[in-house]
């Protein structure tokens, strides 16, 4: 089984797209993400809001997914309280919350993601990401191997592109 974290971030829809991408490297992380997702075959995606379904019906297509697919797109972002000028402005405990949850993805530890705290994900304006995020601890097996594509947090908001290999 293949899984796939990526951001929920409409910019990655191509309505929100300008001449000038402020989001290309983030962009390319993705779609060589999913690219690599697709090649074992079709993908099921676990989202946690509106905006996120969106983001993953735009990467996937919008056809109804077989749960018991070979690849799982997971869109969920961390906190958005990173910086002064995020959409939650600063939370000085953004970046240790971010900072576990991203050792969590790059360690391939679904049981670390199981520990996330919801409330505090609520106050750090994770949610419902870092619910999806638990989540996939509830869905994958072993995990064999890991690549961190992407680990940033433009705009004051906590983005990661992670590919993890799992044992059935």
């Amino acid at each position: 089984m293949r899984v796939v974290v990526v951001p929920s971030t409409l910019a990655l829809l191509p309505e929100y797209a300008s001449i000038d991408d402020p989001v290309a490297d983030l962009r390319a992380a993705v779609d060589g993400a999913v690219a690599w997702l697709l090649e074992e075959g079709p993908a099921s995606m676990l989202v946690g809001s509106p905006g996120a379904r969106r983001v993953a019906e735009h990467l996937l297509g919008p056809a109804d997914r077989d749960p018991a697919a070979p690849g799982l797109l997971v869109v969920a972002n961390g906190s958005a309280t990173r910086t002064e000028k995020a959409p939650g402005h600063l939370d000085e405990r953004a970046a240790a919350f971010d900072a576990a949850i991203g050792a969590s993805l790059a360690a391939g530890d679904p049981a670390g993601l199981a520990d996330i705290d919801l409330a505090l994900a609520d106050e750090l304006w994770a949610l419902p990401d870092a619910d999806v995020l638990r989540g996939l601890a509830e869905r994958v097996g072993r995990v064999t191997d890991v690549t961190v594509d992407y680990d940033g947090a433009p705009y004051g908001v906590q983005y990661w592109v992670t590919r993890w290999a799992c044992a059935l």
